[in-house]
């Protein structure tokens, strides 16, 4: 392909630079810009933005400092970053507008390199999954993640840039945002909380933080059916031999040390919003000001016979991804449904199983969400790797052996040896708890909120998978996006709602998947698409897919081509339309003077 897909054009920095400069003419570009989905809202409330002294008391450690000249004050121009190294670590050196700042260089999310990912409007976003970060204050202003970035003084003498950090700062790369503790005296065993959030997820977690951080000193309890912590349940299908240990968000000491109650194994079973009380399956009964309900999905019902079957799976904890990989060691695995998690779980699998199937009910994966050619660019990646299809089929009948999986017979009457299977068909909300609550779900059992997330009972917010939420990049209609990164919108927006600080939604969605070590980025909201604008090269997955509705592109793919994908979503949460007719001759002019207001 020609124009900036072509591999001779270094188009990444010139693209940035030129797009900074642009930006500079539209406005005076203060640190929490326009582009960001909380500018109106303080990053860190009440208790103050992150600085580098905030940093020293969060580390509790000595005053242990390092000080290093890095580059000559002419060696960085306006827009520019540079990695650089003081000896005890590395930091991101940052030029805008004149003016240098230095922050953590690596993403507390997963640890992409920041130094490759996109500045804009006084923030600069992950390279991998869009995450923003205050360049000023390291206060972490887009999801997803949890924590925010070490910020280091800068100062010039003699031409010279001079970084001083905290040794310690720079070993950890992130911190944790200040936050109050609980004043209210209340023993732990009274069922009463001031705020109630059922679901230990991303917006659950959020949700707690956010109130704390905005300096909220009355009791949270956060119940789980889980047993384990928070953890990162993205991974469960891309590493299938993680522990809760190491898939840990939250400690169970960071939670209490911040007064943020967890209850594990806790299943709601009723919502009286009268009563303002909610009662769980072990006859817990808990009473709320708040509630927050952030419960997520479960599997989608499937019909066919020999449920009783054992070493049938469906990915929900860090156990059962543990059991897969064992069970399939040297054996044959077959992934029923091409969802993501199944897709995932497949991959993993190609290095461990005797043999991996997939049985698909479409033509071709991913054809819904990523169109028919990416789709099929996948299929052969995976078909390179020994992955069998079954597509257009379904499961008729699970057989065992002395009640172990030994067979999957499908609908075409085809049999399938099998030793473990993983079921990945598609989830339902987790909301049959609310049938009769008066808390009002659609004809699918998704609550619809409002754009503070507000349900419609007075008091009750929602979150995550669960909801249907106005969207304002398409009008402020209700839609469900069950992304990862968007739950921590939601969770925060929750909390800031709670609190009588409302704020819209103006986030991007993002997405990512990876398989076989290479990472699909998605950014957008590309329901209801009619086409797909390919750039690059699919049969090297090496691409970018603009997926088009009437003339305006509303969303965006990627495999080995970052930080497009995040550069895409800069400028869609900036309020700009890309118009079909400026990415369909391979030419991506549009991001530095094109799209209107």
């Amino acid at each position: 392909m020609g124009g900036c897909f072509s591999k001779s054009k270094p188009v990444e920095v010139k693209v940035e630079l030129s797009l900074l400069e642009k930006e500079k003419e539209v406005d005076g570009l203060s640190p929490n810009g326009k582009a960001s989905p909380f500018a109106d809202c303080r990053p860190n409330g009440a208790l103050g933005h992150g600085s580098d002294e905030d940093a020293l008391r969060l580390y509790h450690k000595p005053r242990d400092y390092v000080e290093a000249s890095v580059c000559h004050v002419k060696d960085l121009e306006n827009g520019q970053m540079r990695e650089v190294d003081l000896g005890s670590g590395r930091a991101l050196l940052i030029k805008e507008h004149g003016e240098f700042s230095a922050i953590g260089h690596k993403c507390p999310h997963y640890g992409a390199p920041l130094v490759k990912g996109v500045l804009s409007k006084g923030h600069v976003r992950c390279p991998w999954h869009g995450a923003c970060f205050n360049i000023a204050t390291g206060d972490i202003e887009d999801f997803p993640g949890l924590d925010s970035l070490p910020t280091f003084q800068v100062r010039v003498e003699k031409d010279k840039v001079i970084i001083r950090a905290n040794k310690q700062a720079l070993l950890s790369q992130k911190r944790s945002n200040a936050m109050a503790r609980c004043s209210a005296v209340i023993n732990s065993s009274t069922g009463f909380s001031h705020v109630l959030i059922i679901g230990s997820g991303p917006a659950g977690l959020v949700c707690a933080e956010t109130l704390r951080q905005e300096g909220f000193t009355d009791r949270i309890v956060m119940c789980t059916m889980d047993k384990h912590p928070p953890y990162d349940r993205p991974k469960l299908s891309k590493s299938l031999e993680s522990t809760a240990e190491q898939l840990r968000l939250r400690s169970v000491e960071f939670l209490q040390s911040h007064d943020i109650e967890l209850l594990t194994e806790k299943e709601a079973v009723v919502v009286d919003v009268k009563t303002r009380a909610v009662t769980f399956q072990d006859g817990l009964r808990m009473e709320y000001r708040k509630l927050f309900i952030a419960t997520g999905s479960k599997p989608k019902p499937m019909n066919y016979k020999g449920k009783d079957v054992e070493n049938v799976f469906h990915l929900r904890t860090p156990e059962d991804a543990n059991s897969v990989a064992r069970l399939a060691n040297n054996k044959n695995a077959v992934i029923v449904g091409t969802s993501f998690v199944g897709m995932e779980v497949a991959a993993a699998l190609t290095d461990k199983a005797h043999s991996v199937s997939i049985i698909g009910i479409e033509s071709i994966p991913f054809k819904t969400a990523l169109g028919e050619k990416v789709g099929k660019a996948i299929m052969k990646l995976f078909e390179t790797n020994r992955v069998k299809f079954y597509m257009l089929n379904e499961v008729s009948e699970m057989i065992g052996h002395h009640g172990q999986l030994k067979e999957v017979v499908l609908k075409s009457g085809k049999v399938l040896r099998a030793d473990v299977c993983v079921i990945g068909a598609g989830c339902v909300p987790a909301t049959g708890f609310l049938k009769q609550s008066g808390v009002h779900m659609d004809s699918k059992g998704f609550i619809t909120v409002n754009k503070m997330m507000q349900t419609n009972v007075d008091g009750v917010f929602a979150g995550g998978d669960v909801v249907m939420f106005p969207f304002l990049q398409r009008s402020n209609k209700k839609v469900n996006i069950p992304h990862w990164q968007m739950a921590h919108v939601h969770g925060r927006v929750a909390a800031l709602s709670m609190m009588g600080r409302a704020t819209e939604i103006k986030t991007v969605p993002y997405f990512w998947s990876a398989m076989f070590g290479k990472s699909i980025r998605y950014a957008g909201y590309g329901d209801g698409f009619d086409d797909v604008i390919i750039q690059g090269d699919l049969d090297e997955l090496k691409f970018v897919a603009f997926y088009t509705r009437s003339e305006e592109v509303v969303a965006v793919a990627s495999m080995n081509y970052d930080p497009i994908v995040s550069r895409v979503a800069e400028v869609l949460g900036s309020g700009k339309t890309i118009k079909k007719r400026d990415v369909e001759t391979g030419d991506i002019s549009w991001l530095i003077d094109k799209g209107s207001q």
